[in-house]
């Protein structure tokens, strides 16, 4: 988690990020520099900065007016938490080969059931999310988050973090 962590800021780090909201210059600072900065703080200040990098890259990408902003930002932080709080009911870190046909089926249905229900939650915030930007900022925030994801998965294998084949969640 701690290397992923470090992953996702260096990637976000070339983003504009207000000076108000850090207390750092990370556009100016170099790899390394940042790679200790955040090698000390502790999880839940990684993890703040991690969400605050990706919330500021949205609106970035987006250019949400700055009256919504807060709003959205709101809005965007309780979709995060949601589409995470689903995600985490299934561990695709398991030895599939070692299953029996039965366990097997089991993980199986409750990935479908994990994948509707991270369906029905961005049905339901796009709803909510419709009320603060326009459709095409919401298409263009779907593509953006995806195209976060990628980012990270193609860095994360192309690093020596880990030698085993990437997993995806549903």
């Amino acid at each position: 988690m701690k290397k992923i962590m470090i992953l996702l800021i260096a990637i976000f780090a070339g983003q504009s990020v207000s000076a108000q909201e850090q207390k750092y210059d990370w556009k100016a600072m170099k790899p390394e520099q940042r790679k200790q900065i955040i090698q000390k703080m502790s999880p839940e200040e990684r993890i703040s900065l991690l969400k605050q990098f990706r919330e500021n890259m949205i609106v970035s990408q987006l250019d949400v007016q700055k009256s919504d902003q807060t709003e959205f930002k709101t809005l965007y932080a309780e979709y995060q938490d949601k589409q995470n709080e689903i995600k985490s009911k299934f561990n695709s870190n398991q030895n599939y080969e070692n299953m029996n046909d039965e366990e097997a089926k089991k993980q199986l249905n409750l990935s479908f059931e994990v994948g509707q229900q991270l369906l029905d939650n961005r049905k339901a915030y796009a709803e909510k999310f419709l009320k603060v930007i326009s459709p095409q900022q919401l298409l263009q925030m779907y593509q953006t988050e995806g195209k976060i994801r990628n980012k990270i998965l193609d860095r994360k294998q192309d690093g020596s973090e880990n030698s085993a084949p990437q997993r995806r969640r549903p």
